[in-house]
């Protein structure tokens, strides 16, 4: 994975690191994710205070995504002139802003407004990110700072599962939606003080992202990583429900089950390096095959606390793994585009949120608790179709030296 990633790296790269910068950015991705999935965590409380249905709540999570899915694809166009340093910084303080409205939120239509300023800073973070976090590393550290960058992730998921519940039960749910404004200002002064002026030269364009999707393999790969991670937000985003309705479990119980994904999450993100290398294809295909195994059983374990517990967590650990998968493959298919690319992982990625968690809502208010996983089960099963018949990494690697 090494030489696929250093070659993302242009003439101008670095002799040594700049970790500050590096773990400035990692922050910055542990609160936009902490900020994006803490109403699933939260469901509850925010649809008894604000009058709506659980499922109407869970919206704020797809109006995110949706704003989020057009802000990735266009911004790396749209700023392609400006320092980067000062774009991320401009989203860094929409996520300090967004949070701060949603703890203001008296009503549903205002959650959702502060939810659109989230979605605009999310996908613009999102694309530029790695590409910046590539460019403050020295080529042989490269893999490294995309770990570190991407391990935000999982951190975010930690904090916005069982910290969110177990807190928001002691201070309200706008009290938690304070903490993360906080978390939010923290990043943004740690990357104004540390972030140097970033020119990547960037040819971005819409019609590189046009040039992009018509790679074979690249079309494929962001519809493998649509279901992929719908899969995962279908399921995610309406646990909370199920463990209060089916398994009776209250905030404490709630919050523990919580931990414990966060906790395989990270276990997943520690293991997914040695997993890629020994073979990227079968990781990408093991991951969503046993995610259906996992959907499907806990619709099967009925009202259990313990086996909910323990197939949750292996949901955790499945999902510590493949956004790391995702990206090895994503910098072996594209290693000449790096924002560009960035911005089609983010489309999809944010299309699979929105998409998941409106159909989700809808499932959980017409169907019930249940519902949503037997969704995300099947969505799964497409998803290692998809990849056993059509994905080959080797061939995008291929595809991404030779074409055009």
């Amino acid at each position: 994975m090494t030489g696929d990633v250093a070659n993302i790296v242009n003439r101008t790269e670095p002799e040594s690191t700049n970790w500050l910068a590096v773990f400035s950015l990692s922050l910055g991705v542990v609160g936009f994710i902490v900020a994006e999935m803490l109403p699933a965590s939260l469901l509850t409380p925010m649809a008894s205070d604000l009058g709506v249905t659980e499922g109407m709540a869970g919206q704020a999570v797809t109006t995110t995504s949706f704003v989020a899915l057009f802000s990735s694809v266009l911004m790396a166009p749209a700023t392609r002139r400006f320092d980067r340093r000062a774009v991320l910084l401009s989203f860094a303080a929409l996520l300090v802003i967004s949070n701060l409205l949603v703890v203001l939120a008296v009503n549903y239509p205002m959650l959702l407004a502060a939810r659109v300023l989230l979605g605009i800073g999310l996908g613009g973070f999102w694309v530029m990110a790695t590409a910046v976090s590539v460019r403050m590393a020295s080529p042989a550290m490269v893999p490294r700072a995309l770990s570190i960058v991407y391990g935000g992730v999982s951190i975010g998921m930690v904090a916005a599962g069982p910290l969110g519940t177990y807190v928001g039960g002691i201070i309200g749910w706008r009290g938690v939606f304070l903490g993360t404004a906080l978390l939010a200002l923290a990043a943004f002064i740690w990357q104004f003080l540390v972030l140097p002026p970033i020119r990547l030269n960037s040819q971005s364009r819409l019609r590189t992202l046009v040039d992009l999707i018509k790679r074979p393999q690249i079309a494929v790969g962001n519809i493998s990583m649509f279901l992929t991670f719908g899969s995962h937000f279908v399921f995610f985003t309406y646990l909370r429900p199920f463990l209060e309705r089916v398994c009776d479990l209250g905030v404490d119980g709630i919050a523990g089950i919580f931990l414990g994904f966060g906790v395989a999450n990270l276990a997943g993100s520690a293991v997914a390096g040695a997993m890629v290398r020994r073979g990227l294809h079968r990781t990408l295909t093991a991951m969503p095959l046993l995610m259906a195994g996992l959907a499907f059983g806990l619709v099967a374990a009925g009202s259990s606390v313990l086996l909910a517990t323990v197939i949750i967590a292996g949901w955790g650990f499945a999902f510590g793994i493949f956004p790391v998968a995702w990206a090895a493959w994503m910098a072996r298919a594209a290693p000449d585009e790096t924002e560009s690319m960035g911005g089609l992982q983010q489309a999809a990625n944010q299309t699979a949120i929105t998409v998941a968690a409106g159909m989700g809502g809808v499932l959980l208010d017409a169907y019930g608790p249940r519902s949503p996983f037997i969704a995300a089960g099947i969505v799964a099963i497409l998803a290692t179709a998809l990849i056993l018949a059509k994905l080959r990494p080797q061939e995008a690697q291929r595809a991404s030296t030779t074409d055009g």
